[in-house]
Formats: C-alpha cells, structure tokens, sequence
C-alpha cells in the first residue's frame, strides 16, 4: 500500500476537483496508458488493485508505471462521536485525479495483452477510464 513517509501537515483540508489535469497527460514511459475520464479521489487500495490486476495478467512480463502517488490524508472521526471536539484522525491516503490524467503506463509487451492488462485496471477504479497509446497522442490535441 503507498503512503507518504512524512508530511509537512498531518491533516489537510479537502479541496475542490476542478478542471481538467495540466500535467502527467501524455504516455511518456510504456507504449500505453490508462487515463482518467472522470475526477475522484483513488485511494491507496484501489491504486494496489489495479497494479495487482495489470501485473498478474501480464504475468509479470513487461513493465508497468504508476503515475500518481496518494499524498493526501483523508480524516474520519469515529463513529457515534459527537459534534466538535476537532478533526478527525488520518484513515486513508488518495490521490486527487483530474480528467485527462495518465495514472497507469504499460510497456515491453505486444498490444492486445497491454490493452486488455489495462481494460482489468480500469474494472478496479472507481471512474470511467480511456487507453491510449503513445503512437494515438500525437495527433491528439487536447
């Protein structure tokens, strides 16, 4: 499961998913990728799913990259507590992803097995996703 080793805050505020993503939308090290069609928080667990579902398909040929990293801390109080009495404490980890984020890249294996390797990954996330190959962006201009 990933997590930060430290951070500066302990407890962060939640933010808004606004927008589409302005960096990491382009396949840069496979052949291809997953991207994100929809904004959501993916937490930590959903992230090791999709890298378990991908690499036991391809039967750990190939290589397969994880673009986004949880590094944010998401609270919860315990339940039947009252109102006030502060924050929560940290119970998961999750990365914020915006529409167009690549999150998974696949690499050194044939087309259909990266395809369908990718399609499982996407069954374990909680959003609508696309793959693209790298051949596909150039001339996508998004």
């Amino acid at each position: 499961m990933l997590l930060p080793k430290r951070v500066k805050y302990r407890r962060v505020q939640r933010g808004r998913m606004k927008g589409a993503a302005h960096r990491g939308t382009e396949v840069n090290y496979g052949e291809f990728g997953l991207k994100a069609l929809e904004p959501a928080w993916i937490t930590s667990n959903q992230i090791e799913a999709a890298r378990v579902a991908m690499t036991r398909y391809i039967k750990r040929g190939g290589q397969v990259w994880i673009k986004i990293f949880p590094d944010k801390p998401i609270t919860q109080k315990p339940a039947e507590t009252r109102m006030g009495s502060g924050k929560g404490s940290p119970e998961y980890w999750v990365a914020v992803v915006k529409p167009g984020r690549i999150m998974f890249e696949i690499g050194g294996v044939d087309a259909a097995l990266a395809r369908e390797a990718l399609r499982l990954a996407g069954t374990k996330l909680p959003i609508k996703t696309k793959i693209v190959g790298k051949a596909e962006q150039d001339g996508d201009a998004e």
